[in-house]
């Protein structure tokens, strides 16, 4: 989540406090509108924690739409 603090910091010039408060606002609004367990995906993807890559995303993707 640093990286992604540090960029909208960087891009929009606000604080990092108000960076921060931002990517959890957005964050928290992605989770509440995914289907049953992205949240989770998008929780870890947050916390820089091994979501598989983007292949891996994309197959979950794929897996929880049915496709």
């Amino acid at each position: 989540m640093e990286d992604l603090i540090k960029f909208v910091t960087e891009k929009t010039g606000l604080s990092a406090e108000q960076a921060k408060s931002a990517v959890e606002a957005v964050g928290t609004f992605l989770k509440d509108k995914m289907p049953g367990g992205m949240g989770e995906q998008v929780n870890n993807f947050l916390e820089g924690k091994e979501v598989g890559g983007l292949a891996g995303m994309a197959a979950s993707l794929k897996d929880k739409l049915g496709l």
